[in-house]
């Protein structure tokens, strides 16, 4: 049996959403490359990242293609939760760039005056980009109607972007000190009330 994402209409929406996907990743990529101000606190957690999630996406969509751990009932309900998951992961990741603006930048670097940011989607968690992402690869995963896909979308991008969160508070603590350390106590990192 064809997978969903291999029929024609499925396959139209399964790409756009990647698509769009990729094409708000070359877009904050764009942007942050005219906003090199303030220090660099490292630049090794970025290739962790990188490596993890394109590790994730082309492991994910190898075993996809393999079938190996096709997804056997429910896989057209499956592929829309998939899609939608998609979409918003695409919205979550999205929404928390614009609200930190210059702020955000593919490196850790902390900004001359920048102060931590309580507003959109910071208001409930402290890493809602890296949230954004999670969720969808786990939607990616469930649209390639693969559980082995599921399992590696979400575990290689999440286990790189543990290394990146670990480094990314440790430079902010450093630079904002007790105002980043009131805020971090009341917010968890990527899910709210879970972690």
């Amino acid at each position: 049996m064809v997978p969903p994402y291999k029929q024609p209409g499925a396959n139209v929406a399964f790409w756009t959403l990647f698509g769009l996907f990729a094409l708000g990743e070359y877009a904050m990529r764009f942007r942050s490359h005219f906003n090199r101000s303030g220090r660099r606190a490292e630049r090794w957690s970025l290739l962790v990242v990188l490596a993890a999630v394109i590790g994730g996406m082309l492991g994910g969509i190898e075993l996809a293609n393999r079938k190996v751990g096709l997804i056997g009932s429910a896989r057209w309900p499956l592929f829309v939760v998939g899609l939608v998951l998609m979409a918003a992961g695409v919205f979550v990741r999205q929404w928390a760039i614009l609200t930190l603006g210059r702020f955000f930048t593919p490196e850790v670097r902390v900004h001359p005056g920048q102060t931590v940011v309580e507003r959109g989607p910071y208001r409930w968690v402290r890493h809602p980009s890296y949230s954004g992402l999670l969720i969808f690869f786990v939607g990616l995963g469930l649209a390639l109607s693969d559980w082995l896909s599921i399992v590696v979308l979400a575990v290689l991008p999440a286990a790189g972007l543990l290394v990146r969160i670990r480094s990314e508070e440790r430079a902010l603590l450093g630079a904002l000190g007790e105002e980043y350390r009131r805020y971090a106590a009341t917010r968890r990192r990527l899910f709210p009330g879970i972690w």
